[in-house]
């Protein structure tokens, strides 16, 4: 009686279980028109920027599609220096804002919410060093089919003022 009992259980309980990932509703980023909104990324690109001596650093970013094209994965590589990182992006229709994970092997974890708005990307998060909080942003701008750039930037005063750290400007690489 037992086994037959478990047998049926375990039938019952899969009929209530979603079948598939493909199965399930699909109503998310990756049917979603806002999509499109960081295609302008996608691709295989030189990045260059100036470092506080005003020396010109190169370096490469490949920005992709994963995971049945619902998820944009960046790699972004400093030769010179050995830095590596890597985003993941994906558009949340509930909240109806971008969502990017960045991670790198200096151990960073960092978290960005944004939107593309006046032909802009703009992503930022809150932080804290030590007691007193402070925002960063990205912004993504002159943006065009061979090339774009990229700022990052901190603000100590809530998003009053904005002080530039970085900015790369990208060259679409063919």
């Amino acid at each position: 009686m037992a086994p037959l009992f478990l047998l049926s259980t375990l039938i019952v309980s899969s009929l209530t279980l979603p079948q598939t990932l493909s199965e399930q509703d699909t109503t998310h980023a990756c049917s979603s028109p806002e999509i499109a909104q960081f295609d302008f990324w996608l691709g295989r690109w030189d990045v260059s920027w100036k470092d506080i001596d005003g020396n010109i650093i190169k370096g490469s970013n490949i920005v992709t599609r994963i995971l049945r094209e619902c998820v944009i994965s960046e790699h972004f590589s400093n030769p010179s220096s050995g830095f590596e990182g890597n985003s993941y992006s994906v558009y949340d229709t509930k909240q109806q804002r971008w969502l990017q994970t960045w991670v790198d092997n200096e151990g960073s974890y960092l978290d960005f919410q944004g939107g593309f708005t006046d032909g802009k990307m703009i992503l930022q998060r809150d932080g804290t060093s030590g007691e007193k909080p402070f925002r960063q942003r990205m912004i993504w701008y002159n943006i065009s089919e061979s090339e774009l750039d990229w700022n990052w930037e901190r603000s100590d005063d809530g998003g009053e003022t904005w002080r530039l750290l970085w900015q790369i400007h990208y060259n679409r690489v063919r």
